[in-house]
């Protein structure tokens, strides 16, 4: 599967760059967090936020059944009165496949407008790869990473709106967490300003052996890189991290020893 990862600012032109981006070949892109409205918006993300099946879901339906390619992208979503910061894969037909609520939120900026997800894993199977979603600050959290692995996530899409002075997160956290967890990473940030938030770019796409297959700098840029099934199957016969849990070890991560 040939994944692109879009780096650029909000609200771009959405039928150009997928069209860009299936004229690559590739099977599927990614867009940043809030790629539709732009994320630090404010009182804004109410009246900019609708439902998983609204008219950006349909018109990016139009888009991937026009050109034959999976698109992930990042917007406000409306259910009922709660908002949540959230990512949705439509399918190269135009299905809606998975959308998921970012579980983790990041300070004042997320906690002020959206409700956090209660459901830590959410995936779907595309060209017969599994692959999960999370949202920014999610991925900053090694155990939502290994939920995904243990359950059997091969392609992990994440979203950003990763600010300066943070590049350490893209840089070195994004590659451990596809090492340690033995699965494929796609991390897609924004570039340009909102407001006082200067974006570091820094998009990436990341091996299950730690190798970035394909990194962006701080402009706008389109990467691309393989996913390989077979690479991904050996890298986890050859780093038997899952094999060698023991999760009778960790039980206090979760519940203090003594509590009922």
């Amino acid at each position: 599967m040939l994944v692109a990862v879009h780096q650029g600012p909000a609200k771009g032109d959405l039928a150009a760059l997928v069209a860009r981006a299936a004229a690559t070949g590739a099977d599927l892109l990614l867009f940043p967090e809030m790629a539709t409205t732009g994320y630090h918006i404010g009182a804004d993300i109410p009246r900019l936020a609708e439902p998983a099946d609204g008219a950006t879901a349909l018109a990016v339906a139009r888009l991937t059944r026009e050109h034959g390619i999976a698109v992930a992208y990042g917007y406000p979503e409306r259910d009922g009165d709660a908002v949540y910061n959230a990512v949705q894969l439509i399918g190269p037909d135009g299905a809606r496949l998975a959308n998921y609520r970012k579980t983790h939120l990041f300070g004042e900026l997320d906690r002020a407008w959206f409700t956090p997800g209660e459901r830590a894993v959410v995936r779907a199977e595309l060209h017969g790869v599994h692959i999960g979603l999370l949202v920014c600050y999610d991925v900053e959290f090694p155990e939502m990473v290994r939920a995904h692995a243990l359950a059997e996530t091969e392609l992990l899409l994440v979203p950003t709106a990763l600010m300066t002075p943070y590049e350490v997160v893209a840089d070195t956290l994004v590659p451990a967490r596809a090492y340690e967890s033995q699965l494929y990473l796609a991390y897609a940030n924004h570039t340009g300003r909102e407001r006082e938030l200067c974006y570091c770019g820094r998009s990436c796409v990341v091996a299950p052996t730690g190798q970035v297959l394909a990194r962006a700098g701080a402009r706008d840029e389109l990467l691309l890189a393989d996913i390989d099934v077979d690479l991904l199957r050996a890298s986890r016969a050859e780093n038997t991290h899952l094999a060698d849990r023991r999760p009778e070890l960790y039980r206090d991560l979760v519940t203090p020893e003594g509590a009922a």
